[in-house]
């Protein structure tokens, strides 16, 4: 059975393969100042967000939206960066593409682990050799950042992955020959 790309599927690709914005992410130094304004942009959004839902004030609502537009530039870097790795559906993609975004979600998947793992030691440590004891006020915004990074953590590394386009060719023959 053949898939086909429809109209949605090409519109999402061309977008995803524009050079309009290639000067924000050409380099390795400017992907990783990419995904680290996104990570501090989404670091921020979730705080805004869980100050507003507990009603703290209404200033956490208001500085969820205006994190709404840098936080959307900043994830059209990435996906930019990576021409739509973790965005296209799989038969938009070629092998190479393909087997980039299984590595990338395998990594992620690796990292998403340790932070569990790290968390729970960390939790029953404090538990068994601090005495500390938890009343569950903090699981909430625990799990919700957890579901964040689990949610995000894939197009850092994908960006993070990406390599610098191979420099043009110089004619290294000597002149006058």
């Amino acid at each position: 059975m053949t898939i086909t790309a429809t109209r949605n599927d090409r519109r999402m690709y061309m977008i995803m393969n524009r050079d309009a914005g290639a000067a924000m992410y050409a380099t390795a130094a400017r992907r990783r100042t990419a995904v680290g304004a996104h990570i501090a942009l989404t670091a921020a959004t979730v705080a805004g967000w869980l100050g507003a839902v507990h009603g703290l004030s209404v200033w956490y609502a208001i500085a969820i939206l205006a994190l709404i537009a840098p936080w959307s530039v900043a994830m059209g870097v990435l996906n930019g960066a990576t021409r739509g790795l973790l965005q296209l559906r799989g038969h938009m993609l070629d092998e190479r593409q393909l087997v980039e975004r299984d590595r990338v979600r395998a990594i992620a998947h690796r990292i998403t682990l340790g932070l569990l793992f790290a968390g729970a030691a960390g939790v029953g440590l404090a538990t068994w050799l601090g005495g500390v004891r938890f009343d569950g006020a903090l699981l909430f915004p625990a799990l919700f950042a957890l579901l964040v990074t689990h949610w995000l953590l894939p197009s850092w590394v994908a960006c993070l992955r990406v390599q610098d386009d191979a420099p043009d060719e110089v004619d290294e023959a000597p002149h006058g020959h």
